[in-house]
């Protein structure tokens, strides 16, 4: 049976005289960058098979011989599925590899270069998202479009609607627009005054003066900043069963802040991340933003130190090509990626950036080596090198700290030829080696192509509910290819242009009229039978608040939000004791601060990896061990008992309840309600139904020292449960 089988695979695909033999560079490699170089390539390729190099294929002792296939090793083990072994070569590679050998085994680029093309399997360096950055021309309307002056954006998301004969929602009301973008810039909603100014506003540019308004205010930061914190896993402890706190980690979180606010350009943003202490003119402002680099978790007892060494090594370099490159360069801690044009000693020339910086002290020194005090920045948890001289990195078999490999040089990733340079010395007097300030120079070259277009894809996103990759945390060959990407690119030319400013980036979103459509379409039922995921952005998505807009909308509504104090040390909140059961150190695991501090933005939560607040996390709060560049939005019953029966919103109701006062009418106390909670005026129908409500809740409470008072805060505690409240159009 074996020799039929592999009788009829000889059978494939016979070359004749007049085919072409398959070209080897495009058709050959791609077969065996697929499906054989991740077992036979590198310094110790499986049986001795290295099928990148010529001498090793067609040489003396080669597994090739031109012309005959019955004759070659590599066919007989590729014919009878002996090779791959897990998954064989279907009919189609078989006949380009046995074509290729019957017509001479004529070889192209040597050695091999895996990563030069992409194949069904991997991402070469010709991936789109690895491509120059270029600026599409941006084609007249093909219809009339009321602006004067049309919005690229809306050019560019049209063409796709055009194609398909299909239009964008209408725009949305003022009280919605307003609404929407008070939320996407500061994360609270409108006060009723807010609303009727901007309704009744007739100047033509009320909405661009609205949006230059929220820009300006200091609490944009604290919104876009809580956004970043995700990226970076913020958290202000350790983890693991101790989960001490990290000193001073807080002054990481305000420089965040004031970055947003100070609408700091993005490569300095970047730059000041990753080696503000390596700045001509560092200060203690840019070296507490290399804390970035060391908020991951940290085990103080760690069962092998060495080996752990290499594990928060790992952590540095999946937190920095996660957040500013959406590249998952820690894959190849242990192997060639398997999926992008990533090398293994592409992961070690990044890691040598942190290891100058080893051995990590524990959590109560502050910076990340010997030279903090050199610094003068005591205060500061942050990171520095040991020295400019430092230990060479070797290249892990395996990723096994036990097998040191060859010495790698630090550097860059290989897969932007152009940008493909040796790190140079540090320069004379520098107490560093620079080499993290060389990482972020390259990752903010204009020349990257990857890291204007994955900032503004999360802007993108965080104004759309989606982004136009919708896994920005991963642009390699695993994730999703763009739904426009020539608006992707579009956006990241202007941005770097524009001098890397993300205000500037704001108001191109936000006034385009793709952002200022309504949720609701006319054709809704057919364009989602279609497109369901609205990757044509014909309508805005409705989307429910976050964990932090909730809280601070609930603390806004019962006028206990205290918005005047910005930034300083965190606060801890009250937790149910329910929620601290089961600790083993329950009595001292959680102490809430004063009364005075509870109405704080909630960005200001002391983050406990071990005790994250219970109200937060049941509304997606993220875990804070890794990167999170998209929060899960779930629905679950938890989340409406917790709305119905958490003391904290019942708190809020009752705080309502008493800044509307009983003293007035019941319907000047339904209307009260409703512009305190949903910024509007109540309907005839829902002041009924309102008043019904009061009256059924003051008989109910009869017996209770103020029915009147219980009876509206129990009105005020279902208003907070609506939708209208919860949701954003």
């Amino acid at each position: 049976m074996r020799i039929l089988a592999l009788a009829s695979l000889l059978l494939l695909s016979p070359v004749s005289a007049s085919a072409a033999p398959p070209d080897f560079d495009k058709d050959v490699v791609a077969v065996l960058a697929s499906r054989c170089l991740d077992c036979h390539s590198g310094a110790d390729p499986k049986g001795k098979f290295d099928l990148t190099r010529k001498d090793a294929v067609l040489g003396a002792k080669g597994v090739v011989t031109p012309g005959k296939p019955d004759l070659s090793e590599l066919w007989k083990k590729v014919a009878s599925d002996e090779m791959p072994p897990k998954k064989p070569l279907s009919a189609e590679e078989k006949a380009v590899l046995k074509a290729w050998i019957e017509s001479g085994a004529k070889w192209g680029t040597d050695p091999i270069d895996p990563f030069a093309i992409t194949t069904k399997s991997r991402a070469g360096r010709d991936w789109w998202s690895l491509q120059p950055v270029k600026k599409p021309v941006v084609p007249l309307p093909s219809s009339p479009i009321p602006s004067a002056q049309p919005n690229p954006i809306d050019i560019l998301i049209g063409q796709k609607l055009v194609e398909k004969k299909w239009h964008l929602a209408p725009p949305a009301d003022r009280r919605t627009l307003i609404r929407r973008v008070h939320f996407d810039l500061l994360g609270i909603p409108p006060t009723f005054e807010d609303v009727e100014a901007f309704v009744n506003d007739k100047a033509p540019n009320a909405y661009e003066k609205l949006i230059d308004k929220l820009l300006a205010s200091p609490h944009y930061g604290e919104r876009w900043g809580r956004y970043w914190l995700d990226v970076a896993r913020y958290a202000e402890t350790c983890g693991y069963e101790r989960d001490q706190v990290k000193p001073d980690v807080w002054k990481y979180r305000d420089w965040v802040i004031k970055a947003f606010n100070d609408d700091l350009p993005y490569d300095r943003f970047v730059t000041e991340q990753l080696a503000g202490d390596e700045l001509p003119n560092a200060t203690a402002a840019t070296t507490v933003a290399t804390g970035f680099i060391r908020l991951g978790t940290w085990n103080d007892e760690p069962n092998d130190p060495n080996e752990y060494k290499y594990d928060r090594l790992e952590d540095m370099v999946g937190a920095t090509s996660t957040a500013f490159l959406a590249m998952t360069v820690k894959c190849a801690r242990c192997h060639d990626h398997k999926f992008d044009a990533i090398r293994q000693t592409d992961y070690y020339r990044m890691a040598g950036a942190f290891w100058a910086g080893f051995i990590e002290p524990g959590p109560r020194e502050s910076l990340g080596g010997p030279n903090a005090k050199a610094l003068g920045h005591d205060a500061v948890f942050g990171w520095t090198d040991r020295g400019r001289d430092v230990p060479p990195i070797k290249l892990l078999k395996k990723g096994d700290p036990n097998r040191p490999g060859a010495v790698v040089e630090p550097g860059h990733l290989s897969m932007f030829a152009a940008l493909d340079k040796p790190l140079a010395a540090p320069p004379a007097g520098a107490k560093t080696t620079t080499r993290r300030l060389q990482l972020a120079q390259w990752i903010v070259d204009p020349k990257n192509p990857l890291t204007a277009r994955v900032w503004v894809n999360r802007v993108w996103q965080y104004h759309f509910g989606q982004a136009l990759v919708r896994t920005p945390d991963n642009f390699g060959f695993t994730g999703e290819k763009p739904t426009h990407p020539e608006l992707l690119d579009w956006l990241a030319s202007e941005f770097m242009g524009g001098g890397w400013k993300t205000k500037r980036l704001h108001r191109l979103i936000l006034l385009s009229e793709t952002y200022r459509q309504s949720s609701v379409h006319s054709k809704q039922a057919e364009y989602a039978g279609v497109d369901a995921g609205n990757k044509l952005w014909w309508r805005a998505e409705r989307r429910r608040l976050d964990a932090e807009a909730l809280r601070d909308s609930l603390l806004f509504a019962g006028g206990n939000l205290k918005l005047g104090k910005i930034g300083g040390p965190s606060f801890a909140p009250e937790i149910p004791p329910d929620a601290l059961e089961g600790l083993s150190m329950k009595g001292a695991a959680w102490k809430p601060s004063p009364a005075a501090e509870q109405g704080r933005r909630s960005v200001y939560i002391f983050a406990k990896r071990g005790l994250l607040a219970p109200l937060l996390t049941t509304f997606d709060l993220p875990d804070t061990t890794l990167p999170s560049c998209v929060r899960d939005v779930t629905t679950v019953p938890t989340q409406s008992l917790a709305l119905l029966n958490n003391p904290f919103v019942h708190d809020q109701s009752t705080a309502l309840a008493k800044l509307i006062g009983t003293k007035r009418s019941g319907k000047d106390q339904v209307t009260q309600a409703w512009r305190l909670t949903l910024a509007r005026d109540p309907r005839d129908a829902e002041v009924a139904a309102a008043l019904a409500h009061l009256e059924k809740q003051s008989k109910a409470f009869a017996k209770r020292p103020d029915p009147a008072l219980d009876a509206l805060a129990s009105l005020c505690h279902v208003l907070l449960n609506t939708n209208e409240f919860m949701y954003v159009d």
